[in-house]
């Protein structure tokens, strides 16, 4: 902002230059911040120079002047004091980004140069620290990546790994650290964790794809113009002219590669997997795992030589992640980092880890996820070894040095002691404290309001987008207790119909969705928390609005102390929900949730951007909820934790299993290896649900106990339910 101050004076001279200058700068003093303002005595001593020759020049003017400087001195405080005031009411205090950059240095680009290795791409961070406010999220992140490599980004939620995707992207400035380019040319293509809000719902497939080319459909569209203009023109030189522009517009269409773009779309369209009759069809008739694939197109078609995948599993079948397994690791010309917490996935594609934790990053080079956790255990043995043995060491030289400080061995203590100095401060030989883990997100949902054993009945559902039905003459009974999961491919409907039980859509002409009673409280959980929170507001403030809309009332301290379950502590509380992390926003939607007892909780893709620790915590909250659970997932091992029925959706039918996940695998033996093939090294194996007994837990906590559980009483009541269900189903098969 710029404030203009006019004054009107009657002569010129010293003080009237004085008094222009004091309106000047208190205009800029005015347009200013306090916090552009940092005290320096060095400017305060050259201010206080600059007020006495001001006024041993003022004292050698006309009284004129004197009287008109001083009408003008009556409504303009003088500069010097002006800026002193300012100066002295301004912060001392800098931020952690500011210290950073003053202990370290700024962050750089560099380019390095690479002759004799044409072909070949390259990215690598050095030293790399991000502060967001006050909180250091990155320390010293320090890898790279080249053509041919397929790095996988691990890490706790929140920890900093799609943080490095944007330094990589050139989105973030670091506050410190070197960022290497191969060459001022490297072409970074980056598919965003929420890529879908970068869609055009209203395009057509085509459309879409076409809208990565905005400087060749912008030639086309003038050759096109051209055209126009030629045949309308009138006279010879009229048209001589627009012949001159058409042969120089078509020379850039050939040399941008205009004329090809049908086939290239069409190309990338075909091997994501897309037929003929998709390439007209609208992108909101595509479910979230097509959609991925529209957006990885995209970023295919830009023609990369580095290419970031942040979260490409979400909303992705068993199917689908085959697929895109497959696809990437044929992708042999380029340099590939991958974020994902699908563990099996990176196990199959990955050729390099960097694991990051506590903000500073580990490489780990040709591996994948299995060799990385064996590689991991290793190093932590050895730290923690290496660790504990120098501590031993220290300790033993300090009870030296206070034994014999004085006496007959006082020169060896004190040779010691400088010796036990120079290690303490020299951070290469000092062994640092292995990192312990990280408090868990810990939570359990209110218990359930009372309600009938009809929980809900909907009939008859049918869902029709366009010229396209997902499904008809669909029949759903909930009844208290059921913990459901929906399966069914990538556009099959799932998540639709999750939505109209949940009564968030309504369902087309003559389907009906009836609740039990009015004692039936359902809550939903989106997809895409990107479109089901108000990105604007902070953290803190998303849970006092929606604790406004709750049963009961929070005070401010309550509602920090929830918060704090769900890991959001100290000012986290007050970082805008824009810049969180895709499992930062899942767990503020879960946070919210439980503000509000419920009976029925809809839940769509719950654990996408969660990590392991957080997909246990939500694991053991749902056994000990003791209401309705209709859920869709792709995670196969969340998924036999938590349900003990099983529902399918396929070409537009919806079939019902009474077991478990781990019954229904049996029931098919080709999904059984496919599913026991895909396992990591090391890591969880489905296998039966194990229940909690809700009435057990209930009256411990009704006595007092704080122990939750109790025996597993299997799938249902009936020991055999899910075995007489398999069998009927290989009789069916």
């Amino acid at each position: 902002e710029t404030v203009v101050v006019s004054t009107t004076t009657t002569t010129t001279g010293a003080r009237g230059d004085a008094a222009s200058k004091a309106a000047q700068l208190l205009a800029e003093l005015e347009g200013l911040d306090d916090e552009d303002f940092r005290p320096a005595k060095k400017a305060k001593k050259a201010k206080k120079a600059k007020k006495g020759a001001q006024k041993a020049a003022a004292d050698e003017t006309e009284s004129v002047a004197s009287t008109a400087a001083s009408a003008a001195a009556a409504t303009i405080q003088a500069p010097d004091e002006a800026a002193a005031d300012v100066i002295a009411e301004a912060p001392t205090t800098t931020t952690l980004e500011e210290r950073k950059k003053r202990e370290r240095g700024a962050a750089r680009v560099r380019v390095i140069d690479r002759q004799g290795q044409a072909g070949t791409a390259s990215m690598r961070l050095e030293k790399i620290s991000v502060v967001f406010k006050n909180t250091e999220v990155l320390r010293d992140a320090t890898w790279g990546v080249r053509t041919g490599d397929r790095v996988g980004l691990v890490g706790a939620n929140g920890g900093g790994k799609t943080t490095q995707l944007k330094v990589l992207a050139g989105d973030l400035e670091p506050a410190s650290g070197e960022v290497s380019l191969s060459s001022e040319q490297l072409k970074v293509a980056f598919l965003r964790q929420e890529f879908s809000e970068s869609l055009d719902p209203t395009r057509t497939l085509t459309e879409e794809l076409r809208s990565v080319f905005a400087e060749e459909s912008a030639a086309l569209a003038d050759i096109e113009r051209l055209d126009g203009a030629l045949q309308a023109a009138t006279t010879d030189d009229e048209r001589m002219g627009i012949l001159d522009e058409l042969g120089a517009a078509q020379e850039l269409a050939t040399k941008k590669g205009a004329y090809t773009l049908d086939g290239r779309i069409e190309k990338v369209a075909i091997e994501m997997g897309f037929g003929d009759a998709d390439l007209d069809a609208l992108v909101a008739s595509f479910s979230g795992g097509w959609k991925m694939r529209i957006g990885l197109a995209k970023v295919l078609l830009e023609q990369p030589d580095v290419l970031l995948l942040d979260e490409p599993t979400n909303h992705l079948d068993l199917a689908s992640v085959e697929w895109l397994e497959a696809f990437l690791s044929e992708q042999s010309a380029l340099a590939m980092v991958l974020v994902s917490h699908d563990r099996e996935f990176l196990d199959r594609v990955c050729t390099k880890i960097v694991d990051t934790e506590d903000g500073v990053t580990t490489s780990y080079d040709d591996c994948n996820y299995s060799l990385f956790l064996k590689r991991k255990a290793q190093r932590r043995a050895a730290w923690e070894a290496a660790y504990k043995k120098q501590q031993a060491k220290i300790q033993e030289d300090k009870a030296f040095i206070n034994r014999f400080r004085s006496g007959s061995r006082a020169q060896q203590a004190k040779s010691r002691e400088k010796a036990l100095d120079k290690l303490l401060n020299d951070p290469e030989q000092l062994v640092q404290k292995p990192p312990t883990p990280k408090r868990a997100l810990r939570f359990r949902f209110p218990d359930a309001p009372r309600v009938g054993v009809e929980v809900l009945a909907a009939e008859n559902l049918s869902k029709t987008y366009g010229d396209r039905t997902l499904f008809s003459s669909v029949d759903v009974e909930l009844k208290k207790g059921d913990r459901i999961a929906i399966l069914g491919p990538n556009g099959a409907g799932k998540s639709t119909l999750l939505r109209l039980l949940a009564s968030v859509e309504d369902p087309d002409a003559g389907g009906t969705v009836h609740r039990g009673s009015a004692n039936v409280n359902a809550a939903y959980f989106a997809q895409n928390q990107a479109d089901a929170l108000d990105l604007s507001k902070t953290v803190m403030k998303t849970i006092e609005d929606a604790s406004a809309h709750g049963a009961q009332a929070y005070t401010y301290e309550e509602l920090r102390a929830l918060l704090g379950q769900f890991l959001f502590r100290g000012d986290d509380v007050f970082k805008k929900v824009e810049s969180l992390s895709g499992g930062e926003k899942a767990r503020v939607a879960l946070c919210a949730m439980m503000l509000r007892p419920h009976n029925v909780l809809f839940m769509d893709e719950v654990t996408n951007h969660l990590d392991l620790p957080a997909k246990e915590t939500l694991e053991d909250a749902l056994r000990h909820f003791d209401g309705t659970l209709v859920l869709v997932s792709h995670d196969r091992y969340f998924i036999s934790q938590v349900a003990n029925t099983i529902m399918t959706l396929e070409d537009g039918h919806l079939e019902r299993f009474d077991g478990d996940y781990a019954s229904y695998m049996e029931a098919r033996d080709d999904l059984r290896a496919r599913v026991e093939g895909r396992y990591v090294q090391g890591d969880r194996s489905i296998e039966k649900a194990k229940f909690i007994d809700l009435e057990a837990a209930k009256a411990d906590r009704a006595g007092g106990k704080k122990k939750f559980g109790g025996a597993a009483p299997g799938i249902s009541g009936r020991k055999d339910k899910g075995v007489k269900n398999a069998k009927r189903m290989r009789e069916s098969l």
